[in-house]
């Protein structure tokens, strides 16, 4: 009889959010494999638990893999940590887990926080297709991340993102590069927490936002797909048909001055807003 590995979410920044059954395996396995185990001790004093851990991370994953399977496999039950988050998921533990699966041991994942779903639930973005890239390849690997965000030009899909503060406007920039300043995100940062904040903007706002704004926590990016380019098609035909004049009167009968009614319409059509303020002279 083999032990188990137990993938547990843990909190991405409520404590709240950590389920009874994750408790329950953190206190009953033999040994909690941790990404950073500094992180996790304050988690487990938090709840009162006393389990041995153990370090596994990004820079030991694959020799600890081996370990932490045979380990498993004299009978002995392991869960695994990150920081924040699910395991094996844009994660050193998803080696482990594969790991474990060629060893023949069990493997089960206990559900819970999640910072790409969290994020994709809060943005009002098209959700039902979507595609998680988590962390793009530094800029000292250009070549790649030149590779990756040239391959998300024509994503149709909905894309997620994580990425560092101290990384963020180097990403804005090259996103813009590669998509265009028109694209609409969500920046979404501080998630589950006091001060969670999900900003829903063009990335060319989102650069100059941030030019100013010093970025602040750890930020989930979630970019609309090319999918977004055939509605806004859509809906700019709908409006040729109005002359631009009664076009303007109907923001205005709605109660918007002149200035913000004519800054709709060149949305709505996709045109700078001179060009509105030609067509009423």
């Amino acid at each position: 009889m083999t032990g188990t590995l137990y993938i547990c979410a843990t909190p991405i920044g409520n404590l709240g959010d950590i389920t009874s059954r994750v408790l329950e395996t953190l206190v009953s396995v033999d040994m909690i494999a941790a990404e950073d185990t500094r992180n996790t001790l304050r988690l487990l004093n938090h709840f009162d638990i006393h389990t041995p851990l153990t370090s596994y991370h990004d820079h030991n994953r694959f020799e600890k893999a081996d370990e932490l399977a045979d380990y498993i496999s004299q009978g002995h039950d392991v869960a695994l940590v990150t920081d924040a988050g699910t395991p094996a998921i844009s994660d050193p533990g998803m080696e482990l887990v594969a790991r474990c699966r060629e060893a023949g041991v069990n493997v089960t994942s206990l559900p819970g926080p999640s910072a790409v779903i969290t994020a994709l639930s809060l943005s009002g973005l098209d959700s039902r297709r979507f595609v998680f890239e988590g962390f793009l390849p530094g800029r000292e690997d250009r070549k790649l991340r030149s590779t990756i965000l040239e391959a998300l030009q024509s994503e149709p899909r909905t894309i997620v993102l994580y990425e560092a503060p101290h990384h963020l406007r180097a990403l804005l920039d090259d996103l813009i590069m590669t998509l265009g300043g028109a694209r609409r995100i969500a920046l979404c940062r501080e998630l589950t927490k006091k001060f969670e904040e999900v900003r829903i903007m063009s990335l060319e706002e989102a650069s100059a936002l941030y030019s100013e704004a010093e970025p602040r926590g750890e930020y989930v990016i979630v970019i609309e797909g090319t999918g977004f380019e055939a509605k806004a098609l859509k809906e700019r035909e709908k409006w040729a048909e109005v002359p631009i004049p009664e076009h303007v009167k109907i923001y205005m009968d709605q109660g918007l001055d002149k200035k913000e009614a004519m800054k709709r319409v060149a949305k709505d059509r996709g045109m700078p807003k001179s060009e509105v303020y030609r067509a009423l002279l």
